[in-house]
């Protein structure tokens, strides 16, 4: 069960202190020689996630309880977002220790704490759509438009430009940011054109709203599988508790395998959370179709993040792609597979 949750109100408050601990945590993450000591279990930890289909590994460890199973004497507290970049403000501010989040704003998590944030693992691959008007047929037709996105150098922000700037449109497409919620409202009024969105939104908006799919992500990587929402901890945390972060990796795992073996009761659980979450549920419509286009994974699918990193470049939000050995550490998901009799994760690209 749930011992407390935290809405993005929270998030949002604590935003003024984030810079404050980003800097704290970039001081001590460039001046600290030796890793913190393993402290045991943690007395609380806190997770973060967005009322996401893409994260529905997260919603079910919380509702039908996989993580507290795990954690045992370990408070769990949960906060929820509307997207990465004031996540990772959360994390950079120390008031969140672990996070299901994008893979780009996990690589920029990274990049700006210089180290002080690690990917763990994987949690859902696919799950993203460029969705616009019915009379938007090709992507020349996206000239003089008006997209959007959840969030400033979120993943799917990062997703559209990098695509627009491919297709040489970057100066012909305005891209408007809001939260996703209101990209329905705005998309029904005729107030935007479309949007590079995850699920649910955009299969609320192909559904309710009489969107049409213009892009699916899927079809931009090989074999149709890329990292849509993955698990990044603060480094710290790993260190002085491994035993917690493992639980909650243990967690994830058991809320995947039951999602995959009980499959309408999971979404049954999932749209619960977003009606208590986000304010209201999916028709069974807009649900099936949301979990056709994801699959729940804990395999980070590391070999696409140098990609990653370098689409961020290609999309303007960053100036050069950065070095990503050190960004993941796979011991502790590897210690869970490895319990499970199932094979590792091999990502020395990414290790340190």
């Amino acid at each position: 069960m749930r011992t407390h949750h935290r809405t993005r109100f929270l998030a949002t408050a604590l935003t003024a202190l984030a810079v404050v601990g980003v800097l704290a945590g970039c001081s001590r993450a460039e001046t600290s020689t030796a890793p913190a000591a393993n402290e045991g279990a943690a007395t609380e930890v806190r997770l973060g996630f967005f009322p996401n289909v893409t994260h529905a590994p997260a919603l079910i460890g919380v509702k039908k309880g996989f993580f507290t199973q795990q954690l045992g004497s370990t408070k769990l507290t949960t906060q929820t977002f509307n997207a990465g970049p004031d996540e990772v403000n959360a994390l950079l501010g120390n008031s969140l220790d672990v996070a299901f989040i994008g893979s780009g704003p996990a690589i920029n998590a990274f990049t700006k704490s210089k180290g002080a944030i690690q990917l763990i693992s994987g949690s859902v691959s696919g799950g993203a759509q460029l969705v616009v008007k019915p009379e938007i047929t090709s992507v020349e037709g996206l000239k003089g438009k008006n997209l959007t996105t959840p969030q400033l150098a979120n993943t799917q922000d990062v997703a559209l430009k990098k695509f627009l700037a491919e297709k040489k449109l970057t100066d012909q497409v305005k891209i408007t940011t809001m939260d996703n919620p209101k990209t329905l409202d705005a998309f029904k009024k005729g107030e935007v054109d479309g949007g590079w969105l995850p699920e649910p939104w955009s299969s609320r908006l192909v559904l309710d709203a009489g969107a049409k799919v213009l892009v699916d992500e899927k079809s931009l990587w090989p074999d149709g599988r890329f990292p849509t929402t993955v698990v990044i901890v603060r480094s710290e945390f790993l260190q002085q508790h491994p035993d917690t972060v493992r639980a909650l990796l243990k967690g994830q795992l058991a809320a995947i395998d039951w999602a995959k073996a009980n499959p309408a009761d999971a979404k049954t659980v999932v749209n619960g959370e977003l009606k208590d979450l986000a304010g209201s549920s999916l028709s069974p419509a807009v649900l099936d179709r949301a979990f056709s286009g994801i699959e729940l994974t804990p395999e980070p699918i590391p070999a696409e993040f140098p990609q990653l990193a370098q689409d961020s470049v290609t999309a303007g939000v960053v100036k050069s792609a950065v070095a990503l050995k050190g960004f993941a550490d796979f011991g502790p998901l590897n210690d869970v597979l490895k319990a499970e009799n199932r094979p590792a994760v091999d990502a020395p690209e990414l290790s340190k």
